[in-house]
């Protein structure tokens, strides 16, 4: 009678018995049948090249389990962990030998479990642990916003201490990043470059949600000898849904909060050669007072367009200068012309009321200016300007799949 049959039960109940621990029974009941005796102890069928219980061992080595005695075979190892994470390893066909293949983390502590039959095809196991050198070089991650209560426009940002230029790198990085939100959303990350990555959701945050960012990357090997370091969790709450939509054209903001019109505000916006940007932004930053000169935004002291001008209630939109504020020198213009260098401009009072119903991460969009069009990033948080599939496209774990990855979002559903 062939062999074959007797592998396939034994790897089988291996697998079993290897998940379960040393203590249970193999397959079967007690009819006499060999796999139906507790797992015998495998420790001189079994030998270990570059392992030592409960010993350190270097990162850069590969590790070797093989099969001593001619009549054993080994039928599955596993090695996890006390995160959970699995060290990637081979079997060789005819069970002799077995060899990781790939990294294991850094200053970790695994269990290795080798299953194994002997020559009758009674099972067989073997337990031992060993712990992993520290990393020398460390992957820091700061995680963005701070704790805190926020708009439903606001991305999360995760800032990296290296940069990880390789695809394989990037992907370790981004599995290791976990999002969860209640109640669950689509969403995914996106490199903005080598040192930081962006995350939304496919559609605007659902107001009152909240949202937590864990990262397992401690210990986790990126690529070239770097290692993840450990990150503290984020959790930020979602406020309402509030949204102010600028028409260049008319000169009016309307106002939302949960779809329904709060406010309508007469406004003007950049004149030409100033024109406001297109597109969605979101709240940056309030400022009660901002002393605004033209020199910072390059137009010269002196010159016919140059200003100097106290201005209060400002509410920043862009990193460049773009801002809702009171504009009490324009109140004659406002609903009816654009005469500003760029900015959002409108009375006093309802520049205090803006300012006191707007937070981080209220969405301000202007629509129907001659303006250039607001960039995704480098000028504010810009990217629900970006379709959802070109945003997948700089994922370097949703590009080729078009979908979120489990390991990162779940819950999270697509």
């Amino acid at each position: 009678m062939s062999n074959t049959p007797s592998f396939r039960i034994a790897l089988s109940c291996s697998l079993l018995v290897a998940a379960a621990g040393a203590g249970l029974a193999g397959c079967g009941g007690p009819d006499g049948h060999p796999l139906s005796a507790r797992p015998y102890d495998a420790a001189r069928q079994v030998g270990f090249t570059g392992l030592a219980e409960d010993r350190e061992v270097p990162l850069d080595k590969p590790l070797a389990i093989t099969a001593r005695d001619d009549d054993a075979r080994i039928t599955d190892v596993t090695a996890v962990d006390e995160a959970g994470r699995h060290l990637a390893g081979e079997l060789s066909a005819d069970g002799r030998g077995w060899r990781s293949t790939g990294a294991p983390a850094a200053g970790a502590r695994y269990t290795v479990r080798v299953a194994t039959e002997n020559g009758d095809g009674a099972p067989g196991l073997r337990t031992m642990t060993f712990r992993t050198a520290p990393a020398r070089k460390l992957l820091k991650v700061e995680f963005g916003p701070e704790a805190g209560t926020y708009g439903v426009g606001q991305p999360l940002t995760a800032t990296l201490s290296a940069p990880v230029k390789s695809k394989e790198g990037r992907a370790a990085v981004e599995r290791a990043l976990r999002v969860d939100s209640t109640p669950e959303v689509t969403g995914g990350w996106h490199w903005v470059d080598d040192e930081k990555l962006h995350f939304r959701p496919k559609e605007y945050w659902p107001a009152g949600a909240s949202v937590t960012l864990t990262s397992t990357l401690g210990g986790a090997h990126i690529g070239g000898g770097l290692y993840g370091a450990p990150t503290e969790p984020l959790k930020i709450d979602i406020g309402d849904r509030v949204e102010a939509v600028t028409d260049a054209s008319t000169h009016t903001m309307v106002v939302r909060r949960n779809g329904e019109v709060i406010n309508t505000i007469p406004v003007t916006t950049g004149k030409p050669g100033f024109e406001t940007r297109n597109g969605v932004k979101v709240v940056l930053e309030k400022q009660p007072f901002v002393r605004m000169r033209s020199t910072t935004v390059g137009i010269a002291a002196g010159s016919s367009e140059s200003y100097d001008l106290p201005v209060h209630y400002a509410t920043r939109v862009t990193w460049s200068g773009e801002y809702v504020h009171a504009a009490p020198w324009s109140v004659g213009s406002q609903g009816y012309a654009n005469v500003s260098h760029g900015c959002v401009g409108m009375s006093t009072s309802n520049a205090a009321w803006f300012f006191e119903n707007f937070r981080r991460g209220d969405i301000v969009e202007v629509v129907n200016s001659h303006g250039e069009d607001m960039t995704p990033f480098g000028n504010g948080f810009g990217e629900w300007n970006m379709t959802w599939d070109r945003w997948q496209q700089g994922s370097a774990v949703q590009a080729d799949t078009g979908r979120a990855g489990p390991a990162r979002l779940s819950p999270l559903p697509r």
